[in-house]
C-alpha cells in the first residue's frame, strides 16, 4: 500500500499532506454553510486532486515552456471575459464566462501562467537587465494580464502584480528596473481611475465600488454598508476559544458569502480561535515548504517558480482572512482550497501540482539540504537552467 501511495504521490511528502488535509477539511465548513453546493464542491475538489497528481508527474522543465504558450490563451480568455463576462447581482463584474454550463474565472489561470512565464524568462542566461530589455517578455505580458483584469476586479489585478513582484525580486530582477516598472503601473492605474470617473458609462460601478469599499473600511462614509463585515465579526466573536462545534454555528445563517469570501468567519465560529489559528499555521507551513522546495530545486527556474506560486496561494489566503476579521477592505478573494468553488479550487490545485512537480524533480533524498539555503538564491540563480524545449 505504501509503495502504491508513493507511486501516485511523489515529491515533498509534507506538502502533499498539508494540501490533502486542507481539501478534506474544506468539506466540513462548505457542508455546514450550504448543503446545496456541497456535491459540486466535492466534485471539483476531487477533480483538483487528480489534476495535481497529473501535473506533478510532468517534468517541471516543461512548465515554463507551456506557460509561454499559455500566455496567448489566457490573454484571449481575459479579453473575451471582459467583453462577455457574467453580470452578478446587476453589477458589472465581468470575471467569469460560462462554458458547457460551468463558470470559469480565467484570472486565476492567468496568474499561474504569468508567474511560470516570468520564472522562466528571468532565469535564462540572457535574462533582461534593464526595463528596455524586459519590455516584450516581462512588461508586456504583465501589463496585458493586469490591464485586462483591472476593469472588472481591482483586487485580483493588484494580487497578480504583487505575486509577479515577488517573482521579479526572487529572480534578482534589477531593482532600478523594478522601480521604473512600479512607477509606470501606478501612473497607468491613476489614468484608468480618472478615465473611469470621466466616462462612467464605459466602466459602470467599478471605480465607485472600489472607493465605496475603501470608505466603508476606513469608516469615512455616512450610512456605510458594512453588513457583511459586521456579520463576519459577530460570527468570529461567537467562536470563542474552541468554537460552537462543526455544523453548530448560528451566526452563519445571517452571513452572506459564507461558503466563499467569508468562509473563514464560519470556520472560526464553529472551530474557535484554536481552529482559525491552526488554519493560519497550515498556510504558513505550506509557504515554508514551498520555499524549501525552491531552495532544493535543481535549476533556477524551479527555484523562483516554487517560491512565487507558494507565495501566491498563501498571500490570497491571508487576504481573505484579513477581510473576514476587518483588517482589510472587502476584496472578493476566496480562501484557497477551503472556499466552495469550481475554477478557483482547480487553479489552486494546478499551482500545488506544479510546486510538487518541482519537488519531485529534485527528489526527497537530495544531498546537502543546505545547498540552496535561504539567502543562497544568488548562487542558485547563477546555475544554468535545465534544458527545456525552445520556443
Amino acid at each position: 500500500m505504501r509503495a502504491l501511495i508513493r507511486r501516485f504521490f511523489q515529491g515533498n511528502t509534507i506538502l502533499w499532506m498539508l494540501f490533502l488535509a486542507l481539501v478534506v477539511f474544506s468539506f466540513l465548513p462548505v457542508f455546514s454553510g450550504s448543503r446545496a453546493g456541497f456535491s459540486n464542491h466535492v466534485f471539483f475538489a476531487a477533480l483538483g486532486v487528480v489534476l495535481a497528481v497529473v501535473v506533478h508527474r510532468i517534468p517541471s522543465k516543461y512548465y515554463g515552456a507551456a506557460a509561454f504558450l499559455g500566455l496567448f490563451v489566457v490573454t484571449a480568455l481575459l479579453a473575451y471575459t471582459l467583453a462577455q463576462g457574467d453580470t452578478i447581482a446587476g453589477a458589472n463584474a465581468a470575471r467569469w464566462f460560462r462554458f458547457a454550463g460551468l463558470s470559469f474565472q480565467p484570472s486565476a489561470l492567468a496568474n499561474i501562467v504569468l508567474l511560470a512565464h516570468l520564472s522562466r524568462v528571468l532565469t535564462k542566461k540572457n535574462a533582461p537587465k534593464t526595463l528596455g530589455e524586459s519590455w516584450w517578455n516581462v512588461v508586456l505580458p504583465l501589463g496585458l494580464i493586469c490591464g485586462l483584469v483591472l476593469p472588472a476586479n481591482l483586487s485580483t489585478a493588484a494580487l497578480i502584480f504583487i505575486n509577479a513582484s515577488v517573482v521579479l525580486w526572487t529572480a534578482n530582477f534589477p531593482r532600478k528596473a523594478y522601480l521604473q516598472l512600479l512607477g509606470i503601473a501606478v501612473g497607468l492605474l491613476l489614468l484608468f481611475v480618472l478615465a473611469a470617473k470621466a466616462f462612467p458609462g464605459v466602466f459602470p460601478n467599478r471605480v465607485d465600488t472600489w472607493i465605496s469599499r475603501i470608505e466603508n473600511f476606513a469608516g469615512t462614509k455616512e450610512n456605510a454598508d458594512t453588513y457583511q463585515v459586521d456579520m463576519a465579526k459577530m460570527a468570529i466573536a461567537q467562536g470563542h476559544l474552541v468554537g460552537q462545534g462543526p455544523g453548530r454555528g448560528i451566526q452563519k445563517n445571517f452571513l452572506p458569502q459564507k461558503n466563499t469570501d467569508f468562509i473563514y468567519a464560519l470556520v472560526v465560529e464553529e472551530w474557535g480561535i484554536l481552529g482559525g489559528g491552526a488554519l493560519v499555521l497550515v498556510y504558513v507551513w505550506i509557504f515554508l515548504q514551498s520555499v524549501r522546495v525552491g531552495q532544493r530545486a535543481t535549476d533556477a527556474t524551479g527555484h523562483v517558480m516554487a517560491i512565487g506560486l507558494g507565495f501566491s496561494i498563501v498571500f490570497q489566503a491571508f487576504t481573505n482572512m484579513m477581510v473576514a476579521v476587518d483588517l482589510f477592505p472587502v476584496t472578493g478573494q476566496t480562501l484557497p482550497l477551503v472556499s466552495e468553488g469550481g475554477s478557483s479550487i482547480l487553479m489552486t490545485c494546478l499551482a500545488m501540482g506544479m510546486i510538487l512537480g518541482i519537488s519531485r524533480g529534485e527528489g526527497e533524498e537530495a544531498e546537502a539540504d543546505g545547498a540552496f539555503a535561504l539567502g543562497g538564491s544568488e548562487s542558485l540563480l547563477s546555475k544554468e537552467p535545465n534544458e527545456e524545449p525552445s520556443l
